[in-house]
Parts: structure tokens; C-alpha cells; sequence
């Protein structure tokens, strides 16, 4: 079943209307008719809205709400990723990947070994961009809630912006101890706030993790091997959701 996303102001009372690019790629794309059946999602909370498409006017697909279903595929706890920005379209693959796997929130960070700099322009472009690959991603993983793309931030003010949240995790290749890394994601809970810190190509810088874990921010190993950047995010995403759904 299809699925398309709006503001929570396009769902009023038993009426649902679906605007911009998706009027047109349900009238003109996949060509549905009135009486087929869509999952609207607001976005914001894990419900799914059944509804019909009931008509079209000039500019909207006008659908009559049928039910509202707990979708119940949002992950127990909020987690955060923070990127080094990567090179080429590593980025795009992240996002589309961590939200696959549940999180609700991606920041973009200009590590110092970052190669890709960025300027202000640039950079609301990418994001602008990189947003609208993680609402395709929640489209069809069929989650209910479309992750937010945040500004690009420097490593201290990433730093500062997970200060408060509960479970702070910092893959670095020097860390040790499997035991240690198995303890801290077993000890994350349902209703947590959730950062992982990931470095760019080469890493961290020393001074950045000093200065992450000054944060309260912990040092984990993810193995023996060294894993590029693309891979290692997405490993301890795939250890956290396991946790969380077992």
C-alpha cells in the first residue's frame, strides 16, 4: 500500500487532503483512482490513517479518513546520530540507512578530518536534500514519523546539543574492552534520548573525543576491524534497535 506524508493541519476531522508533489504523483504517477486505499502518516506520532481517495480538485487529492491504526514501528527510545560529513553521497546513504533502522534524528558534523567544507548556501542546500531522502526512507519503510535532518554543526556544538540526552556513544578506533561496549548497550531503555557520535574518513581527532568525552560521552570499540565510516554507524544502529525490539 502506498503511503504519503502530511502536516498534521491536512488531516481535519474525517477529511485528509494531500498536496504538492504527491498530488501529483498519485494522480499523474501511479494514476489512482477514487476509492483506493492510501496510509497517510502526519509525521509527528506513530499513527497511520487509512483513508480513500474521494476526488480531485485542481491542486488536491481530497481522501475520506476510513481508520486510524498504531502503526507501533517507531523504535521505544529517540536516537540521535551525528555524522562526520563524509565524502561524495556517502551522506545520502547514511540517512537512508539510519532511517531504515529507526532513528529520529540526524546531525550533520564538520569534524576537523572532514575533506567536505562546506559554506552557508551549500549547506541548507545539502540539508534541504538530505531531508527529503529521510522522508523517502520513512515512506517506504513505512514509519510513521519522517527523521529530522538538523544544520550542519561543528563538533563542539554537536557536543553541546547531546549534552542532556541519556545514552552517549563514541565509536573510537583506539577504545578497548568488548565487555565495556556489550554493558553500555544493554543498558539502554525504553523512553531514552539517544546520541551516536560517528567520525568522518580517518576519524576523530584525539582532541574531539577528549572533548566528547569531557561531554560525559563514552568510548566504544566496534571490534577489531576498522570500519569505514558508512559501515559504522549503521553497526551500532543495528546493535541499538536489536536491544530496543528484543
Amino acid at each position: 500500500m502506498h503511503r504519503f506524508f502530511v502536516e498534521p493541519s491536512q488531516i481535519r476531522d474525517r477529511q485528509i487532503v494531500i498536496t504538492g508533489d504527491d498530488y501529483n504523483h498519485i494522480r499523474n504517477v501511479l494514476r489512482m483512482k477514487p476509492g483506493e486505499e492510501i496510509a497517510v502518516s502526519n509525521g509527528v506520532d506513530d499513527r497511520e490513517y487509512r483513508c480513500g481517495i474521494e476526488e480531485y480538485t485542481e491542486r488536491e487529492v481530497v481522501c475520506t479518513l476510513r481508520f486510524v491504526k498504531e502503526a507501533g514501528v517507531e523504535l521505544s527510545a529517540r536516537i540521535c546520530l551525528f555524522q562526520g560529513l563524509p565524502k561524495a553521497d556517502k551522506m545520502e546513504f547514511v540517512i537512508q540507512k539510519a532511517v531504515e533502522l529507526g532513528v529520529c534524528e540526524v546531525v550533520p558534523v564538520a569534524a576537523k578530518r572532514c575533506v567536505v567544507r562546506l559554506d552557508e548556501k551549500k549547506a541548507a542546500a545539502r540539508v534541504s536534500r538530505w531531508q527529503g531522502i529521510a522522508e523517502a526512507a520513512a515512506k517506504q519503510s513505512k514509519r510513521g514519523v519522517v527523521p529530522a535532518v538538523r544544520g550542519v554543526m561543528s563538533m563542539r556544538e554537536a557536543v553541546g546539543y547531546a549534552r542532556d540526552m541519556d545514552v552517549k556513544l563514541i565509536p573510537y578506533e583506539l577504545a578497548e574492552n568488548m565487555d565495556r561496549t556489550r554493558q553500555l548497550v544493554e543498558t539502554v531503555r525504553a523512553g531514552q534520548r539517544i546520541a551516536v557520535f560517528i567520525g568522518p574518513e580517518g576519524g576523530f581527532e584525539e582532541s574531539e573525543v577528549q572533548e566528547a568525552v569531557a561531554a560525559g560521552i563514552e568510548p566504544i570499540t566496534l571490534g577489531r576491524r576498522i570500519l569505514r565510516t558508512e559501515t559504522a554507524g549503521l553497526t551500532v544502529l543495528s546493535w541499538l534497535m536489536y536491544q530496543l525490539e528484543s
